[in-house]
């Protein structure tokens, strides 16, 4: 793995580019992009759409052909009024353009990448490649345009969280749970974290941008999926045992359990499911966190050190991911 680059942090009035990475903007969901934009404004910073950002672009299943993405990715890199880039929202497109992309470019200037689901092709590709701190967390649409939709105190401390990420050059801390965390396997384990949506982690992977196998050495590994059968989750997490990862890492955090399906004519549960592919390795697991398509997600930086209590069902961020 390359060197670790932190991003420079946020500040009061820093621009954020919103930019459509993967699927096109619609109309259908122009109010949400509002109370997403709001909701950043909120926090203390600017917000300018990108050009591929508007609902009259569109190709196939993505807002523009892969390499007009691929240029305005970036060209926001570049942009130095820019410090930010937060994607509108997931898709089906990413895998698609990432031979376009100017890695040497996106080290040169680095800024934090911020998207999940299919974005999170993205956030791997480039740290692996780069080293670049990338943030897992949520998109625009369906994501932060869901925060004021959170019970109790939930906004104001999925705000201050992303806030911290940003912004803050001290450790963060704990990470606020907006979901009913589990304990699959006791313990506690530290250190840098590295994940993805889980269908697209073993696409990364076969790609000349895969994450190397010293990248899961003493790691924290995350992933998440969604709309998909136990089979296939456990087919996908052959590839990663087949790739060594699970005799690597220290600890395992498991996304939303409610995406995920059990085929019809089979039993395993996702929990099975992974107790089976990770083996007799003495790591410890927890599950259900709010790190993928349910509900607002808990910001996972890549590369950066944290630590996860399954007893405790914690997890701290032990270090700054921004510089």
């Amino acid at each position: 793995m390359p060197t670790t680059i932190r991003p420079p942090a946020l500040e009061p009035g820093d621009l954020i580019a919103v930019s459509a990475l993967s699927g096109g903007h619609e109309t259908e969901v122009i109010a949400e992009y509002d109370r997403g934009v709001a909701e950043i404004e909120a926090m203390g910073f600017r917000v300018r759409p990108s050009p591929l950002t508007d609902v009259s672009k569109a190709w196939w299943w993505g807002a523009a052909r892969p390499a007009d993405v691929g240029r305005e990715l970036n060209e926001l890199f570049v942009d130095p009024e820019v410090r930010a880039i937060w994607s509108l929202l997931g898709g089906r497109f990413a895998l698609s353009y990432l031979d376009t992309l100017d890695y040497d470019v996106i080290a040169a200037n680095p800024k934090p990448l911020i998207g999940m689901s299919d974005i999170s092709v993205l956030d791997l590709a480039i740290h692996a490649t780069t080293g670049l701190v990338t943030f897992h967390a949520d998109s625009l649409v369906f994501g932060v345009s869901e925060w004021q939709d959170l019970p109790g105190d939930g906004r104001a401390r999925q705000s201050e969280a992303y806030r911290r990420v940003l912004t803050s050059t001290e450790p963060i801390g704990a990470l606020p749970a907006l979901s009913e965390w589990e304990s699959w396997r006791s313990g506690r384990a530290d250190g840098p974290l590295i994940g993805a949506m889980l269908n697209r982690f073993v696409k990364v992977q076969a790609s000349r941008w895969a994450v190397t196998p010293d990248a899961f050495d003493g790691a924290i590994l995350f992933l998440e999926d969604y709309n998909t059968p136990t089979i296939n989750v456990w087919n996908d997490l052959q590839v990663l045992r087949l790739a060594g990862a699970f005799e690597r890492i220290a600890g395992l955090i498991i996304g939303p359990v409610d995406g995920i399906s059990i085929l019809e004519g089979t039993t395993q549960t996702l929990r099975e499911v992974v107790d089976d592919v990770v083996g007799e390795r003495d790591i410890p697991i927890l599950a259900n966190v709010n790190c993928g398509h349910s509900g607002p997600n808990v910001p996972l930086p890549l590369g950066v050190r944290a630590a996860i209590d399954t007893d405790a069902l914690t997890i701290e961020l032990l270090e700054a991911a921004v510089s």
